[in-house]
């Protein structure tokens, strides 16, 4: 059985190294595929095909648009010659165990066309998370911040549908999680969208609506004997900024003074999805 994986990125300097190292290992192929970096990302990109030659098909695709953005998905998916792919984001960051948890799902249970699993929001710094709770996503009973990670490839009609924020699977009449053949691995990946993530500022602010990403808020914080994903104690590039930088005083002052206005944002603002 072939798993191949799905990387788009832009401006995913700080962490588009950990993301892939993260799952390579697991999967037999990788299309990496780049809409319009204007940070080192490309160059991390590169650096990644030469250390996975035989497993990583890179990509300059070039700028796309929130509209443009459902077309490179779906021409990823007609290049892709597998059984089953993940759509592993390029701010997405695995256990070596959870992963693995996922591909034994995927060649063990015949009764499923695609997998959800949960994830960490990170929020400020890698120390801090989002609660469970605050996540809007539903898969049937689940509620909280869980995605959609894995599909196999010979769902009829599967295709991708929906603008950037609003995008995801169909089999061209409905989402693929409202078919009702999902599975749930218990397992759980830490997601940095509400970090930094390229270079600077004025990197990630040129990507379609991750300014409005870039929270500040304070989360719940770690214990201190958490376990944090092995691709973070990889051998890396030099230049890859560390993970390990804290929140600063400035970033504290702003996010406790905001806190109110944003508990009264949520409570009305609950059943929205998406961006």
């Amino acid at each position: 059985m072939k798993i191949w994986a799905h990387t788009v990125f832009k401006n995913e300097e700080r962490w588009l190294w950990y993301s892939v190292t993260s799952i390579i290992d697991s999967v037999d192929k990788l299309l990496l595929w780049d809409t319009g970096s204007t940070d080192r990302s490309w160059e991390i990109a590169k650096l990644l095909k030469d250390k996975y030659k035989e497993k990583i098909e890179l990509r300059q695709y070039g700028e796309v648009s929130p509209e443009e953005f459902t077309k490179v998905r779906q021409e990823m998916l007609d290049a892709t010659n597998s059984d089953w792919f993940l759509i592993v984001d390029g701010d997405e960051i695995w256990w070596n165990d959870g992963i693995k948890k996922v591909i034994n799902e995927i060649k063990n249970n015949n009764n499923i066309e695609s997998i959800v699993v949960r994830n960490y929001n990170l929020v400020g710094d890698v120390y801090h998370h989002f609660p469970n709770s605050l996540g809007k996503y539903r898969f049937g009973k689940l509620k909280g911040n869980y995605a959609l990670r894995a599909i196999k490839r010979n769902i009829k009609g599967l295709c991708s549908e929906g603008r950037h924020g609003v995008w995801g699977w169909s089999d061209g009449k409905k989402h693929i999680q409202d078919r009702e053949t999902y599975g749930f691995v218990d397992t759980v990946y830490l997601h940095t969208t509400f970090l930094p993530r390229g270079e600077s500022r004025s990197d990630d602010v040129k990507v379609p609506k991750r300014a409005k990403k870039l929270k500040y808020d304070i989360g719940t914080e770690f214990p201190k004997d958490f376990y944090y994903p092995e691709a973070f104690f990889k051998d890396k590039p030099d230049f890859i900024t560390s993970p390990w930088t804290p929140i600063d005083l400035k970033y504290k002052a702003r996010a406790l003074f905001e806190a109110p206005f944003k508990m009264i944002k949520r409570r009305f603002n609950d059943k929205k999805v998406g961006y």
